[in-house]
Order: C-alpha cells, then structure tokens, then sequence
C-alpha cells in the first residue's frame, strides 16, 4: 500500500497556492494548454490515466512523458493541493483522514471495507449549513463549497491507502457539507470519477446523499445521469423533523418526498431514504408506524443507523431493545429495511467528528 505522507502546513504555505491544482482542470482545458506547450492533445488521457489508474503522486512518475514535459508541468501544475493532517484506522478497518485544504479549512473522508467492497464516503463542503441538530459538521455552520478537484482529491487520497491489488468499487457523498447544496462541484467531480480516464465507477455504484432540496434535486434528474439518491428523513412527520432538521421549516416533508419520485421516475433508480435512529428521540414505536405510512407505495430503501454520539451532545444510541421494534414494525408492514453497521466508532467517524475534536482550524497536524 503506497501511503501519502501526513504533512504539517502553516497558514503562509498554504492561503495562495503557487501552482494550478490540476484536478480542477477539466480534460478539455488540459488539451487545450498541452497544444499551447507544443505537445500532443492524446497526451492529456495519458495524464489522466496516470492519476485515476496508475495512482501517480508526482508528475515524475508519468514515465511514459517526455523529461521536457514531466518539468513543465511540475512547473505549472500540483496534484495534491491540500495536506493530511490525521489518518486514523479501526479494528473494523475503517480509515478515516482529515485533510487541511489550501486556505486552511479542514474536511473529513472515509474509506470503508466491507468484504469485497472498498467504499468510499466524501465531503462537498467546508462545514455544512443545513444545522442539523445531531450532526457534528454543521455545528459551526459552513465556510464554502469544495471544488470539483478538492473532491477528487479525496478520492484521491482514500484510494492510495489500498494496496495496488485493489480498487475502489463505491462512492457516497454523504461526507461533510450537503452535496445537492454544492451541485456544480460535485458534478464536476463524479464526471470524472465515472469516466473511463478517471476512476471508472459505475454511477450506479455512486450515492448522493442529501436532506431533501426539492430544486436541486430535479437539477440533478436533469443531469440524466442515473446516480443513486439517498433522501436523508430522520423523522417521520413535520414537526419533529424541523426539530432535527431546520431546513424542513422552508421545505416540509411532502415536497421533498415528491420530488424524490419524480427523480425515480426520471432515473429508475431506487431511492434510499436515511433516517439517524436518536435514543429517545424519534426511535419510538409511533415514529416508525407514521414512518411506514409515509413510504407506503413507493419502491424504496430504508436505511436506518444507529446514532454515533457526538461528544458535547445530547442525542445517546436507541437501546437494542427500541432497534429490535423499530425494526419489526417497518418489515412487518413490508418496508425494505436495511439497519446499517456502525463502523469506526473509536476514530471519531460521524461526519465532522474527528475535525471538531480537533478544534476546527488548526495549525497543529502533530496528532495521529
């Protein structure tokens, strides 16, 4: 396994980045500026190739280009723009990175290992403005959108950690931020993951996972590409979910659900639909019969997790025994159910966990 270094920053290195972070550039803009340099157009799928598959972390590795090219683009052009600040490992294998980005914010990305599955989990934003009250990341509200090539590099950075004899087979957005808020950006990014000169992964092996923005998320039906949506609901009805989710006092439940079939309709994609299981909260036996009530005839997955607590909170993990009749009223009334494995509770892997524990912003990268 080819590791990348954990690299300490201070706030002069990384405000103004010297060089053009290359995974913002789109395949055209890299052909464009090879033919302006005196170069091939078809040297551009070679430069891709070697980023995506040949998980190249220097351009002196491309050892298929010219020396003379090799320079100039290490002259122009950095892959890696950000720096990993912590890499931490579960016994369940799960790694989770915090990286610092070149001004200095801080987003979380996880790699998750489940039999023969190497998914990855990754974040669209700096924070996240949608509040929810349980959620770690949005805690401190949102500083900005990542860009397309801040995206990938996570991606990026997940996929060296595994040893050469394995590839990433899945991907979710479902990292800090709200992906649909940052619909450019994370478009941009899953073009090039899905395509042959990038990671290559299905769409339907990619998830965008939002709370519920009814107009993005026909923007993104229009996009005609068949991702799978998971609909984050954590409640079952109005009022509790604008307690848990305050963007539902602008939205309601009913057009987020509407919208959500009109994408199944558009994609033919199952929709997911996700829902935070808060001990004492909304894991009670009435939650789940208005729960079925409100799925009933749509062809959907329920994806119930667990709470994974976050330190300063007031939310516990439901009890087995409240998880055990949640669970027995959804199937009982034919809900697909699936209750999803905790995994890296002992490295902080909630979303936002391990940046907050941090501190947010910080210059100290010495903690492992």
């Amino acid at each position: 396994m080819v590791s990348l270094p954990l690299v300490t920053t201070d706030s002069s290195e990384s405000t103004t980045p010297r060089k053009i972070h290359l995974l913002n550039w789109s395949l055209d803009q890299l052909k464009a500026w090879l033919k302006e340099n005196g170069h091939q157009a078809f040297r551009a799928k070679q430069i891709r190739r070697w980023l995506f598959s040949g998980r190249a972390t220097s351009f002196d590795e491309m050892t298929d280009l010219s020396a003379k090219l090799r320079a100039q683009l290490d002259e122009h052009f950095t892959i890696f723009n950000a720096a990993e600040v912590t890499a931490s490992v579960s016994k369940d294998g799960t790694e989770k990175l915090l990286v610092r980005l070149a001004d200095g914010g801080e987003v979380e990305c996880v790699l998750l290992r489940d039999g023969g599955r190497r998914s990855i989990c990754v974040s669209s934003q700096v924070g996240c403005a949608m509040g929810c009250v349980f959620c770690a990341s949005g805690l401190d509200g949102v500083d900005r959108n990542l860009t397309g090539g801040e995206i990938l590099e996570q991606m990026l950075r997940l996929q060296q950690r595994l040893p050469e004899s394995e590839r990433l087979s899945h991907i979710v957005m479902m990292g800090m931020g709200e992906p649909l808020a940052n619909l450019p950006g994370v478009l941009a990014a899953l073009d090039v993951a899905r395509s042959e000169e990038g990671l290559g992964i299905s769409p339907r092996r990619i998830t965008i996972s939002t709370v519920g923005l009814p107009p993005a998320i026909d923007k993104l039906a229009a996009s005609g590409i068949p991702y799978n949506l998971a609909v984050s609901l954590h409640a079952p009805n109005d009022e509790l979910r604008s307690e848990l989710v305050p963007v539902n006092r602008k939205v309601g439940i009913e057009p987020v659900l509407q919208a959500a079939d009109r994408y199944f309709q558009s994609s033919g994609r199952r929709l997911t639909f996700e829902y935070v299981l808060l001990g004492g909260v909304n894991d009670g036996d009435e939650h789940a019969r208005q729960l079925t009530q409100i799925l009933r005839g749509r062809s959907v997955m329920m994806n119930v997790i667990p709470y994974n607590p976050v330190a300063g909170l007031p939310y516990r993990t439901p009890s087995k025994e409240s998880i055990a009749r949640f669970r027995s009223i959804l199937e009982s009334a034919g809900v697909n159910v699936n209750f999803r494995q905790r995994k890296g509770d002992e490295i902080n892997a909630a979303c936002g966990q391990l940046r907050r524990n941090r501190g947010g912003k910080t210059k100290d990268a010495s903690a492992t």
